[in-house]
């Protein structure tokens, strides 16, 4: 099934240059991306007294925040404040008003949440929650500001950014639509305004040995959480017959030599909004390209007793979930996304609609193929598609859950160096506490002649760790008015902790401020007073040190 997102893409295409879809704008600041940090960034400058516009690609507001990812991935909210803050706080009011629990009461939702309570009564802040709640939290707050958002702008990648002497003076959407700005804030998942305005990135992993890593590069061997082939399970369409073939997602390539990089990326997958109540399900449809030789390794996991498969519907209110990968195969769409990033709109269009069919034609079959465990069938036909999200869009996610594209190679590198408090971070500008997490990257065979993935990632900071306001800019030759809060400067690694919504939004707000405060102090974005900025911050709210940290 086409995502509605693109099925938009083709109306763009259409356009010719005659066609314009608005005149050329003038801001203070201009952001592209709705995501949570596109938002949180608008905000802030409007908070600041700027004119400012949010340039979205997307038809709706708040990315993977309002797309699915309900279950919020947090580690310490101690260390989230400001804008982020409030909007959890702004979940929290929705849902304290009874008319929200239509499904369920209250009292039967309980109170899980990752590492702390679902529902922070004595802060007022709700942790978990549905994705059309979020994305009216996200449109109020654009509509009490009076943010004007332009939707279904897709940037000119080729030819729509200008430069005048390392500054960016406009850019320019398919519609072509131009935005002028003062200062622009790159809040895409993919960087493509970072990378069309001709900014240094990377993607993939680093070798280790680039930045003196120990967790960044290819990690064979390496099996953390319970992402990975537990038992010597064939990957060929004849057990243990090499010549029949290898199953489909299985790589014939050598995955590679431990602490080299490399130009792959994590997994992707849509974070599904499921539902259990029978007047809200929407059943699993066998969808069009339906292959069911994508799932014959399930079934072999299966058939050694395992059976934990059911770990990451994660409960949000109105007995819904946001369902995330668990397992060796489930929803991650491994190795289905190497060219994510660099990747044509139309091209990107073909991935994502790839994983749509993988991801429904999996929920598919283990809803209804005979070989799958009686158990864990009868379990999975109490689910499907949660009839009052997404009603756009088929009750499909909107948004694809973009773990990580292009990384900027800013004026500071964050590594796990910093993460782990090896290094004292020059003027931080908000704080990260999750995991360094990336999903796994490659499935491929042994030379036992056994499956196995690669690339799955989970170590713990010893605390909640600062994020240098160097990740947020590029390096002063190459661009002077633009900040990234989402494709931050950092290693694979690194990023596998700041790409948390949580975080995204805290950047945001801080890339904004930089932003308002380049234009008052008529300075470049590298050379604005760092002290003003850290008093700006902390006057707002954010959290930019541990609260156990000596003055």
């Amino acid at each position: 099934m086409r995502s509605f997102q693109f099925l938009l893409i083709a109306l763009l295409y259409g356009c010719s240059p005659s066609e314009n879809r608005y005149t050329t704008s003038d801001y203070d600041i201009v952001v592209y991306g709705g995501t949570s940090a596109g938002v949180i960034a608008a905000v802030q400058a409007k908070r600041m007294g700027k004119s400012v516009a949010i340039v979205c690609p997307d038809t709706h507001l708040g990315g993977l925040s309002a797309g699915g990812l309900g279950w919020t991935d947090s580690g310490s909210k101690e260390v989230i404040g400001g804008l982020a803050r409030e909007f959890y706080h702004r979940v929290y009011l929705a849902y304290d008003q009874p008319e929200a629990w239509k499904w369920q009461k209250q009292s039967e939702y309980g109170n899980q949440g990752q590492g702390a309570p679902a529902i922070d009564g004595n802060d007022r802040t709700m942790w978990i929650f549905e994705p059309h709640v979020a994305e009216t939290v996200f449109e109020n707050l654009v509509a009490e500001y009076g943010i004007p958002v332009f939707r279904d702008e897709w940037l000119d990648r080729e030819s729509g950014v200008e430069t005048i002497e390392a500054r960016i003076k406009s850019i320019t959407t398919l519609s072509n639509s131009t935005y002028s700005g003062k200062m622009f804030i790159d809040a895409s998942y993919e960087g493509d305004l970072m990378a069309s305005a001709g900014i240094s990135y990377h993607v993939g992993r680093e070798a280790n040995s680039v930045y003196g890593e120990q967790w960044n590069g290819i990690q064979v061997g390496t099996l953390h959480h319970h992402h990975w082939f537990q038992s010597g399970i064939s990957p060929y369409i004849i057990p243990d017959d090499a010549s029949s073939g290898l199953l489909p997602l299985v790589s014939a390539e050598d995955p590679g030599t431990k602490g080299d990089g490399d130009d792959k990326v994590q997994a992707y997958c849509f974070r599904m909004c499921l539902s259990s109540h029978p007047d809200n399900r929407v059943p699993f449809e066998k969808p069009e390209g339906y292959n069911s030789e994508q799932y014959e390794l399930l079934i072999r996991v299966f058939d050694t007793g395992r059976s934990d498969y059911f770990n990451k519907f994660d409960p949000i209110p109105n007995r819904k979930t946001d369902t995330n990968n668990h397992g060796p195969l489930s929803t991650d769409y491994i190795g289905g996304n190497y060219d994510y990033p660099e990747a044509s709109y139309e091209r990107r269009r073909e991935i994502i609609e790839e994983h749509e069919t993988y991801q429904k034609g999996l929920m598919y079959f283990i809803a209804n193929d005979p070989r799958v465990p009686e158990q864990i069938q009868t379990e999975m036909n109490r689910w499907g598609l949660a009839k009052d999200e997404f009603v756009d869009n088929g009750h499909w996610p909107h948004q694809i859950y973009v773990r990580e594209a292009r990384r900027m190679i800013g004026e500071y590198v964050t590594t796990e160096h910093e993460l782990f408090g090896h290094r004292e971070v020059p003027h931080p500008v908000g704080m990260g506490s999750y995991s360094l997490d990336s999903h796994n990257i490659q499935r491929y065979v042994t030379p036992e002649g056994f499956v196995q993935n690669e690339g799955d990632i989970g170590v713990k900071p010893k605390a909640p760790y600062q994020i240098p306001y160097g990740s947020l800019v590029p390096k002063s030759n190459e661009c002077e008015n633009l900040l990234v809060p989402v494709c931050v400067s950092s290693s694979h690694i690194a990023f596998g902790s700041i790409r948390m919504e949580p975080v995204f939004m805290i950047l945001g707000q801080s890339a904004a401020t930089a932003a308002s405060l380049a234009i008052e102090q008529n300075s470049s974005v590298q050379e604005i007073d760092r002290t003003i900025l850290t008093a700006r911050l902390l006057a707002d709210k954010q959290v930019l040190k541990n609260l156990d940290e000596k003055n």
